[in-house]
């Protein structure tokens, strides 16, 4: 399957003191276009956590390679993948719209937990794999 790809832009006030984006806004960057994803997948986040059923992200791996700045238009995509019977990751990459430089790895593990707070996987994660 394709990966999903969500193309955005740096805004200013992302950048820190030194004129790039700092290192905390790429996990802006990477749940905004998970969350795209689902909707894509006709998964609605809001919808499920009303259910009680939450979904959380329990390990996350960012390995940056150069730094965004001001302006630059880049691409996020993401993939997922079936980690255990309980869990699945999201990996992710940002790269460069206009030269395909990469920017950044990141893999995100997420679990679900239904309303006793039992440790479950919905149907609706099954959908994305």
């Amino acid at each position: 399957m394709q990966p999903f790809s969500l193309d955005m832009a740096v805004r200013d006030y992302e950048c820190d003191l030194q004129g790039v984006v700092n290192n905390a806004v790429y996990q802006n960057y990477t749940e905004h276009a998970r969350h795209e994803y689902l909707k894509t997948r006709g998964v609605d986040f809001a919808a499920l956590t009303a259910t009680g059923v939450h979904v959380v992200v329990i390990r996350a791996e960012l390995d940056y390679l150069r730094s965004l700045r001001s302006g630059d238009v880049f691409r996020v995509t993401v993939q997922t993948e079936r980690v255990s019977r309980l869990r699945m990751a999201f990996t992710q990459h940002i790269t460069l719209v206009n030269d395909g430089v990469p920017i950044l790895n990141a893999r995100f593990v997420v679990a679900a937990v239904d309303a006793q707070g039992r440790p479950c996987f919905p149907q609706e994660l099954e959908l994305l794999l």
